[in-house]
């Protein structure tokens, strides 16, 4: 039955564990800034610590790929697991007691190494296991179960515990949350890697993650993949202000970012299964970047002629939510475009998330003040539709030398 709707059953208890490790790592996301400045940090300090934590978030991104193609995903989780609980350690245990900060930010640094090195691994063990003609659909179990447990399950388990049992408890919950995932998705997980995925060890193979940008294929999907995550993070860091002329409340804008990311979740499995029936470049372009690029201004043009009304304005944010699930398989489609080097190739992927992450917010720090929500949201829908145009280059060898992939369907 797993199977049949695209679950991997040889997987089932790593994605088990990715949900509970999620949950987690999730637990402090949407309080823990709140939390320090109310205890007397600094606002500067606060936005340093989660700045130097990003870094190191997306260069445990990056490195995952290699690093699996050349030691195996259960060892890189592994490790993925000892950096959490080390850094865990030192950052709730020594470091926020008396906040200090020169322990907090090379402790919280060393925890955000955890769940790249954890949950990417993960999703190249994915690609390395899971059938071909429902890659897209895993995948799309893949972001179901890693926002189920970082964006749902986490801050919804929070809301309940810290009335109860405080932060710092809450925070040392997570690591138990952690370590019972660990146990179910590493060990418990009985999965094997095909043994020639697994390249041997060394410096030049380590580097492929930077080298294989020589290829034109890969470069471009490393653009596609930045694109896509440009308007998730960048709508959260302008948006409240150009509601805010229209009446909108923190309150309301809270309870329709969170709506959302819940529609945003099952559309994932939606996108998966659909780019398996359909076609992965038509579902990235057609979904991900044409269909994005309109719901971006949509997001523009309703309050300006809706005003204040709570229900439309919903309906159209959680339309992102819809279109930016689109872009699910693209973690299919991208070891494709390298078979030699699977890995390498899904750290560059990893690698545009982060870069995803780093230039929306500056694309609306530049753009804000001139242009206005407007211009910056037409800029962000012009990227999408830079990503609409560049995807059909992201053909696989296979493709190229004119073999039939998928049954004659198009990937």
């Amino acid at each position: 039955m797993l199977d049949r709707i695209g679950l991997p059953s040889n997987l089932l208890w790593g994605y088990i564990g990715l949900t509970l490790f999620m949950v987690g790592d999730g637990l402090e996301q949407a309080w823990i800034s709140l939390y320090l400045v109310g205890r007397g940090l600094q606002v500067s300090d606060a936005s340093f610590l989660l700045t130097f934590y990003g870094i190191t978030v997306t260069l445990a991104a990056w490195l995952s790929g290699v690093l699996v193609q050349t030691l195996g995903p259960r060892k890189v989780m592994l490790y993925g697991l000892l950096a959490f609980v080390v850094g865990s350690i030192g950052f709730i245990g020594l470091g926020m007691p008396t906040l200090n900060m020169e322990v907090m930010i090379p402790f919280y640094a060393i925890r955000g190494l955890g769940y790249p090195l954890f949950a990417y691994s993960f999703l190249i063990w994915i690609n390395y296991s899971s059938p071909l003609e429902k890659r897209a659909t895993a995948v799309g179990w893949f972001w179901f179960t890693f926002s189920l447990g970082l964006s749902v399950m986490g801050p919804y388990f929070s809301s309940l515990a810290l009335p109860v049992m405080g932060q710092i408890n809450v925070l040392w919950m997570g690591c138990g949350f952690v370590i019972i995932g660990s146990v179910l998705a590493i060990y418990v997980n009985k999965d094997k890697v095909p043994a020639d995925e697994i390249h041997p060890f060394s410096m030049a193979e380590l580097l492929t993650c930077i080298t294989i940008l020589k290829r034109p294929r890969i470069a471009t999907g490393l653009v596609v993949k930045s694109i896509n995550g440009i308007a998730q993070y960048g709508l959260a860091v302008f948006l409240p202000i150009y509601l805010a002329k229209f009446g909108y409340s923190q309150t309301e804008w809270l309870h329709m970012w969170s709506a959302v990311f819940v529609v945003a979740i099952f559309a994932n499995l939606f996108f998966g299964f659909f780019g398996d029936k359909f076609g992965w470049r038509n579902t990235i372009m057609w979904i991900g970047g044409v269909c994005y690029a309109i719901v971006l201004m949509l997001v523009w043009l309703t309050p300006q002629y809706a005003g204040h009304n709570v229900y439309l304005m919903t309906f159209v944010l959680c339309l992102c939510g819809v279109t930016m699930a689109g872009y699910v398989p693209l973690s299919a489609l991208f070891p494709l475009l390298a078979p030699d080097n699977k890995g390498a190739a899904m750290s560059v992927l990893n690698l545009g998330a982060g870069l995803g992450a780093f230039l929306a917010p500056a694309i609306a720090g530049l753009f804000y003040a001139p242009l206005g929500a407007g211009g910056v949201l037409a800029i962000y829908a012009g990227l999408y539709i830079l990503s609409a145009i560049l995807t059909p280059f992201l053909k696989t060898p296979d493709e190229i030398e004119g073999q039939v992939v998928l049954k004659g369907k198009t990937v």
